[in-house]
């Protein structure tokens, strides 16, 4: 049976046991780019009920496809066990991907563990997750009620024979708008709209999307096609970069810049003049945001991933397995993300674009 190789031994080839790295000495913690650990996003699960041509085409991810086992998984107290650790170091956003997140069952218990962590100074974590929506509608005010804050919602297109192109699924259009509605109406708001477009595919979908989502409430995302993993058949010419756009938008309905939230937000913000709303753009393709990454991934399986483009991951289950304390996971996570100097986007050339990094359905958008 087929399965992708996920390129999985640390980069020095060595790994690290518990107690070898230096205890943490508190203060901010900074990568060699003097940059901030913020934000964890957390896979759940490598599954998915889409076949997206971008992220999991269903030439790789086949009927016969092996994805993980349960027991391979990190229960929902290894996660949270994690992520407090985390959020002890820094962390303030802790996102839920999957795969489709929504695909694990009873992901509401590990929402509750979650949403009680407290930062040092007593603050709640911004507690969000990101999903393709077929599930949503069923599941929002349960996700709601065990204290999700937000959901953003991926969508590539509002025709629908577009939209079951590029997910490559029967699901309908209608479905994933009934569930937007639905987070909406629970309070799960300001609901994030994420659309990734390919140029020649669904570029044509960029102003009907954009007129559905004007005066909704909701912020629509406009994605660069980009080159996670090493299945998609990237091809730089199928990129439309965020200018040409921002461009496109602003030729129907005038755009004003906004200033971001904070450092490392991924998505460039714009308004509509007229008062319509709110969009972004990522552009890590065409302006490479590296610079402020502050963003650390969590795998299924318990390995921690610096970069969406990489090649490897920093193993923690071992830890939590084998019987480590939580200062030993501090400090291996401490060290970890002290010894960080990724910049894959600022790299992006034909040898980067070739090299075999890991899969985005595995380690989240």
């Amino acid at each position: 049976m087929s399965k992708v190789i996920y390129l999985t031994q640390q980069s020095t080839g060595t790994p690290h046991a518990a107690g070898t790295d230096a205890p943490f000495a508190g203060g901010p913690l900074l990568d060699l780019r003097r940059r901030p650990l913020h934000d964890l996003r957390i896979s759940v699960t490598d599954r998915c009920n889409f076949r997206c041509t971008y992220c999991m085409p269903r030439e790789v991810f086949g009927s016969d496809y092996e994805f993980m086992p349960h027991a391979s998984l990190l229960s929902f107290e290894e996660i949270a066990r994690v992520a407090g650790i985390a959020v002890g170091l820094g962390v303030r956003k802790i996102r839920l991907t999957g795969g489709e997140p929504l695909l694990r069952k009873h992901l509401e218990n590990l929402i509750a563990l979650l949403a009680d962590l407290r930062t040092p100074d007593g603050e709640p974590v911004d507690l969000t997750l990101t999903t393709n929506g077929t599930l949503l509608a069923k599941k929002a005010r349960a996700l709601k009620d065990a204290g999700l804050e937000r959901v953003t919602v991926s969508l590539d297109a509002l025709d629908d024979s577009m939209f079951e192109r590029m997910s490559d699924s029967n699901v309908s259009v209608a479905t994933v708008l009934e569930g937007i509605e639905e987070a909406a109406r629970v309070g799960l708001a300001p609901v994030k709209v994420n659309m990734v477009v390919r140029k020649g595919l669904n570029d044509g979908q960029i102003l009907p999307m954009a007129r559905h989502f004007r005066h909704s409430g909701h912020i629509l995302r406009f994605i660069e096609y980009m080159d996670v993993g090493s299945t998609n058949g990237w091809n730089l010419d199928e990129v439309l970069t965020g200018k040409q756009i921002l461009d496109l938008i602003g030729s129907e309905f005038p755009l004003e810049p906004v200033d971001a939230h904070y450092r490392g937000e991924v998505a460039e913000r714009w308004r509509y003049a007229d008062g319509g709303g709110e969009i972004g753009v990522i552009t890590s393709v065409s302006q490479p945001f590296c610079g402020d990454c502050t963003r650390a991934r969590l795998s299924p399986e318990g390995r921690i991933f610096l970069c969406l483009f990489a090649d490897s991951g920093h193993d923690l289950r071992s830890l939590l397995r084998g019987g480590a304390s939580d200062e030993q996971i501090r400090d291996r996570l401490a060290a970890i993300w002290h010894g960080r100097d990724d910049h894959y986007s600022e790299l992006r050339g034909q040898e980067t674009a070739r090299r075999d990094k890991v899969e985005m359905s595995y380690i989240g958008g």
